[in-house]
């Protein structure tokens, strides 16, 4: 068995989320700073090992007063929970370029086991001779179990901030 290692390519990757505003309308946003590896035995993917992190400070939804609240105490308290991580448990294949990624993913040092529902493109070589994947990977996970309570109650009843958050990452790596 060979084994590979690949990078993620940062120029080429998204790592995204919505969640609910007022109840009625999705806020989208991203990290800008990010790294992840993946590390497998014969290009095989069922047999890979995925770390993600990704630097909290570089939330980016487009507003940066938002911006500014969701890395405050109330939500990710940056100065003391300076990253979010990502390590996969296993790989498991559903069909032909569906696979379940089970891992655990930690945010203000509370840890949980989820799972992301991922699109494996397979390999291929770009134009200039790199070895690629491509993954899309969508999840949900419940913001308060992580520590994310902050909300505030709306005058029509509901709350401003739902508690369900959609993990939406496109990302592309790179064979090392």
């Amino acid at each position: 068995m060979t084994k590979s290692t690949w990078g993620i390519d940062p120029t080429h990757s998204e790592i995204g989320f919505k969640v609910k505003h007022m109840m009625f309308t999705n806020v989208s946003g991203k990290f800008n700073q990010f790294e992840a590896t993946i590390a497998n035995e014969d290009d095989a993917f069922e047999t890979s090992k995925i770390n993600f992190s990704a630097e909290v400070n570089s939330i980016d939804t487009g507003n940066g007063d938002r911006d500014n609240h969701l890395r405050s105490a109330d939500f990710f308290d940056v100065e003391n929970f300076a990253k979010l991580s990502f390590k996969s448990t296993s790989v498991q294949k559903v069909n032909e370029g569906l696979y379940h990624i089970h891992g655990d993913l930690t945010i203000k040092d509370v840890t949980k086991n989820i799972t992301l529902e991922t699109e494996y493109s397979g390999l291929m070589k770009d134009p200039w001779g790199n070895t690629k994947i491509g993954l899309s990977l969508n999840g949900t996970i419940n913001r308060k179990d992580f520590g994310l309570t902050w909300n505030a109650a709306l005058e029509t009843s509901g709350v401003l901030v739902g508690e369900d958050i959609k993990l939406t990452s496109e990302v592309q790596f790179v064979k090392q």
